[in-house]
């Protein structure tokens, strides 16, 4: 059966399928006086407690286990769907199975009209393009036109694009017009909440090593730079490189910033990974030093 409350919490409004059952309990628990041995009557689960372990993070749900908690909670059948993809999600073991995932909650009807942002905030990540045109709009020489900016991007991309591009900037705040009725960037960044920001990041990462890859053969040699070193290092040389890598980008982004007269949208990929396990002291392992971030770099 549908969910008759008109206050109920809905499904569709969540990334996070703890945070849902905790909220959904808090108000079933106001509401209805349900208790946690009340839920588990439902679900017809031996455990009196199992849903708050769940919403404490200590224990997982099947997918079939999800579907009896969806039926517990009267959600209907779209409903039922995005709560166990929403599941799958949350529990996903790689960065390429959580992408999947997301793709499939975000083409849910319901979750796209509960959620307009996220998806402009999922496009800005997902095509290259359109950071690319965001940057182009700070050239003295840009033209709000969808034709001319199709063709100034390289690869060349299609007048629809480069319009769905600039709707998505102008949704995201991103663009924005000036007393003269041009566009300029404004200071706003796309901020997406914490479930879904390693999702978009990821997107944004891979769309970018994609262009890099495929600029070998586009751009002539004397028009980019690739190259790349690989190093022997312990934690300590690995941490130091990481710093330096940090400030470059510090300095980059300054270089921008006085550019007087910017003409061309140049993409700057920075990659540091390991190629073996980390063999000190006998043991096999990936190392990962901490440095705090302190710059604007993804």
């Amino acid at each position: 059966m549908p969910q008759a409350d008109p206050t109920a919490i809905q499904v569709y409004e969540y990334l996070d399928y703890r945070a849902f059952l905790r909220d959904y309990y808090l108000h079933a628990k106001a509401v209805r006086r349900l208790s946690y041995r009340g839920f588990s009557v439902r679900a017809g689960l031996s455990s009196p407690n199992y849903l708050k372990l769940v919403i404490d993070g200590k224990r997982n749900l099947t997918q079939p286990m999800a579907r009896r908690f969806a039926k517990a909670i009267s959600l209907d059948r779209d409903a039922t769907d995005y709560f166990a993809e929403l599941v799958a999600f949350d529990q996903a073991t790689s960065s390429l199975e959580r992408d999947a995932s997301y793709g499939r909650l975000t083409g849910f009807r319901s979750y796209r009209l509960a959620r307009p942002l996220e998806l402009a905030q999922a496009d800005y990540h997902s095509n290259w393009y359109v950071p690319a045109v965001r940057e182009l709009v700070a050239s003295p020489f840009f033209r709000e036109d969808a034709r001319w900016i199709a063709k100034s991007l390289v690869p060349a991309i299609t007048a629809n694009e480069a319009a769905h591009a600039l709707r998505i900037l102008v949704d995201l705040n991103m663009l924005v017009r000036n007393e003269e009725g041009r566009l300029q960037q404004s200071d706003a960044l796309v901020s997406t909440g914490a479930e879904a920001k390693g999702v978009h990041i990821s997107r944004y990462h891979r769309a970018m090593m994609e262009r890099a890859s495929a600029s070998i053969d586009l751009i002539p040699a004397t028009d980019r730079d690739i190259s790349s070193l690989t190093l022997c290092l312990g934690p300590a040389g690995l941490r130091k490189l990481k710093e330096r890598i940090i400030r470059f980008r510090k300095e980059i982004l300054e270089l921008s910033v006085l550019e007087a007269q910017p003409s061309q949208v140049i993409q700057a990929n920075f990659q540091l990974f390991p190629l073996s396990l980390d063999t000190s002291g006998g043991k096999r392992r990936l190392a990962s030093p901490e440095v705090k971030r302190k710059d604007s770099g993804r």
